[in-house]
């Protein structure tokens, strides 16, 4: 059971009626894992998160987290997991030192010098003796993580943590997330924002209307995407015809003034070569990487067309 993923789930299903919100789910996050889980809202997400958790009962398939079935062993099965979903919910009128003592209290073997610990890992010490109904929405989803680390998790799950925060909250997240990472905790983090998941993760799953439509490591699916460069020169027109005749150029667009250009570096290297001997000059020629949002919706969208 040692050996057993963080998160290993196979066939997936829930069904409300003859609505379909998880269809077929298969994941697996190994040890050390930041694991992205990411869709549009209502993919199925938070649906498939309940599942895992063993907070509602799959119609079909199974869930297990470190080798055991929270539909079979109930909270055993949660022993070193730990996190929220759909956002942390504290007591407003009580301290955010109060609230996390009573969680401790659920807990007998949580030391009372750890509430303080986790306290100063998420930055809110200083503004723990304040009422939580006086708290900003970061400071609350920080406090949500404080609770969680009050377990001393192996694996922890965050659904959606960055939503509704400022640039300066999503920053201060981001820096929170990895510093848990570096700690040695599998993180399963759930979200809709893209630019989020590219920056933590190093391995994503994609769902889209119940389905997964691509698991695996980021910079694969990165890789995956064609080559393209921006090129900028004195005759577009004439640049563009005779990049199309040279080998390993696949396509050539004129864009605003600018010539996009599918292709790998060494074909890419050659053209300009070839551009400089017939007096074409180039003034700039800029490598495009696709991002992931680009990639979620060609990969979401292509499948709709398919369907």
């Amino acid at each position: 059971m040692s050996d057993a993923p963080p998160v290993l789930a196979r066939s997936l299903v829930k069904r409300y009626g003859e609505i379909v919100a998880v269809d077929g789910v298969d994941l697996t996050v190994e040890r050390g894992d930041v694991f992205g889980y990411l869709g549009p809202n209502g993919a199925g997400k938070t649906t498939s998160l309940r599942m895992l958790l063993g907070l509602i009962r799959p119609t079909s398939g199974s869930a297990q987290l470190f080798g055991r079935d929270p539909m079979e062993e109930g909270a055993r099965a949660l022993d070193g997991v730990a996190g929220f979903v759909e956002g942390p919910r504290f007591y407003p009128y009580l301290s955010g030192r109060r609230n996390l003592r009573l969680l401790a209290d659920f807990d007998e073997d949580v030391p009372r010098g750890l509430i303080e610990e986790v306290l100063e890992l998420v930055d809110l010490r200083e503004r723990a003796g304040d009422r939580v109904g006086g708290y900003s929405h970061g400071m609350r989803q920080r406090l949500g993580i404080a609770a969680s680390l009050l377990r001393r998790p192996r694996l922890l799950l965050l659904d959606e943590p960055a939503t509704g925060l400022d640039p300066a909250g999503m920053r201060d997240m981001r820096e929170l997330v990895r510093r848990l990472a570096g700690e040695q905790i599998t993180i399963l983090y759930s979200s809709h924002l893209l630019a989020e998941v590219e920056e933590l993760c190093n391995k994503v799953a994609i769902i889209r209307k119940g389905l997964i439509v691509y698991e695996g490591r980021l910079d694969e699916l990165l890789r995956s995407a064609a080559s393209g460069y921006r090129l900028r020169v004195s005759e577009p027109e004439r640049a563009r015809m005779l990049l199309l005749a040279q080998p390993g150029i696949a396509e050539v667009e004129l864009v605003d003034g600018d010539l996009r250009v599918q292709g790998g570096e060494a074909a890419m290297g050659a053209a300009s070569v070839a551009l400089g001997r017939a007096g074409i000059e180039i003034t700039a020629l800029v490598p495009q990487t696709a991002t992931l949002e680009e990639l979620f919706l060609d990969l979401t969208e292509s499948r709709e067309e398919a369907a």
